[in-house]
């Protein structure tokens, strides 16, 4: 259990916790290691037991799954959030994506999508389709002619803002390296880097940033 994937399940229906759980512990490299009712319980055992993973229901009574988000990655960044909603397209997942979540699946995903969406989100990618991704930000993130470029935009080069704009356009780095005619690698280290100048760590908050910038608009 020492290398085990630690999970803590956060839904305020107790069926749903014990359905995750039973999938869940039955991966050698999964482990369930508490259960929340609602968002306060997630926070004060996120703070507690140190879960690897937090799988987050965002529709639960009192502090819902969006504030729990943003207070769990706000104070403990190395725990990652795995949102899960009823509602494939939902303003409250683009809110809790935006609070630091690492991810979002519908709740009525299979097993096999909701374990190696766990182990997706542990390894510290995001667990979103692309697609799927600006279709909601597309949806829920209401842009407005920004009146200046942001600073941390700013700073990028030209070709790291040309790969933002095909990221948040759901475009994966194999499709950007074909697109520029150029390498994986090259499009992986461009990408890394502009993930530290504009300060999100990962697809998903890049997204929302070239939304919010005005970069791209929903629609395109």
């Amino acid at each position: 259990m020492t290398a085990a994937i630690r999970v803590l399940l956060a839904d305020d229906h107790a069926l749903v916790r014990r359905g995750f759980k039973l999938m869940l512990d039955a991966q050698p490299d999964l482990g369930v290691v508490g259960e929340a009712a609602d968002g306060e319980q997630a926070v004060e055992l996120s703070r507690r037991l140190r879960p690897h993973v937090v799988l987050m229901d965002l529709h639960m009574p009192g502090m819902d799954g969006v504030r729990a988000t943003e207070l769990i990655t706000a104070e403990l960044p190395q725990v990652r959030v795995l949102a899960l909603s009823t509602f494939d397209l939902d303003e409250n997942v683009v809110a809790a994506l935006r609070a630091g979540a690492d991810g979002f699946l519908p709740k009525d995903v299979s097993p096999e999508e909701l374990i190696e969406g766990v182990r997706v989100v542990h390894r510290g990618e995001s667990a979103v389709a692309p697609r799927l991704l600006t279709r909601l930000i597309g949806t829920y993130v209401r842009t407005t002619p920004p009146r200046s470029t942001p600073a941390e935009l700013a700073g990028l080069t030209v070709r790291e803002q040309e790969i933002l704009v095909l990221i948040a356009r759901g475009r994966s780095n194999t499709e950007i390296a074909a697109e520029l005619s150029v390498s994986p690698s090259t499009v992986k280290n461009h990408v890394t880097s502009l993930f530290a100048k504009i300060g999100v760590r990962d697809r998903a908050q890049a997204v929302i940033a070239a939304y919010e910038a005005g970069l791209v608009r929903p629609g395109e």
